[in-house]
């Protein structure tokens, strides 16, 4: 369970919102949804424990070592980084003690699950902005944490990009994994994510997203 209480985030003395107070049960799939700047990536920065609240606490019943992963927004990767795609991707292995020929087998499988079958030397930056972001959900896949918060996942892929994203969204979810995903295609929340979280500047709400969605005006949460 994700559990926040009396949780305020933002800037030094600048808080997004008022005190919140929310829960997100074990294995549940929850969209985070709401206008530019109103802290949707800041709140998985703060549950991830890379960004210190203002205020208010957040507890997670898992261990904190090796039980979340963070999709981070691809602009915060350095693609003059000197590795390869594969090296990334390999990435998600950290804290595993699986053997080595384990590894390669398991590698081979995720590249090629993700359509990424021969790209595996390329450097990070003869990458465009789709394979990057399937590399890095690759990386992902490899992890095997109880706990994936996503930011944005859907960006820069194409629709095969985007049809394999939500193939693995529901494997997890599957799994009994809990997903938190920034997502700004609400159709695409409408379809795949059965609650979501909505952030204004008066506070959050927990709901059905079909619900939730249909009854906010399309700019309040674009």
């Amino acid at each position: 369970m994700i559990r926040c209480q009396a949780l305020r985030w933002g800037a030094p003395g600048q808080p997004l919102t008022p005190p919140v107070t929310f829960e997100l049960a074990n294995g549940s799939l929850t969209a985070v949804v709401g206008a530019n700047g109103s802290g949707k990536s800041s709140l998985l920065k703060v549950i991830a424990g890379l960004q210190r609240p203002l205020a208010g606490n957040v507890e997670l019943d898992v261990p904190r070592r090796g039980s979340l992963s963070f999709l981070p927004q691809q602009q915060h990767l350095d693609r003059q980084f000197p590795i390869s795609l594969q090296e990334l991707v390999a990435a998600g292995f950290w804290g595993n003690k699986q053997t080595p020929h384990v590894r390669s087998q398991r590698l081979g499988a995720v590249l090629e699950d993700w359509h990424l079958s021969g790209l595996e030397h390329r450097p990070l930056m003869a990458l465009s902005g789709g394979e990057l972001q399937r590399a890095l959900l690759a990386r992902l896949s490899l992890a095997e944490a109880p706990v994936l918060l996503l930011d944005e996942p859907h960006a820069a892929l194409d629709e095969l990009g985007q049809a394999l994203l939500w193939k693995h969204i529901h494997t997890w979810h599957a799994e009994g994994r809990t997903l938190v995903v920034v997502c700004h295609d609400l159709a695409a929340v409408r379809q795949h994510i059965p609650q979501a979280l909505l952030i204004k500047s008066s506070g959050c709400v927990l709901a059905p997203s079909v619900e939730l969605i249909k009854q906010q005006p399309q700019t309040q949460v674009a």
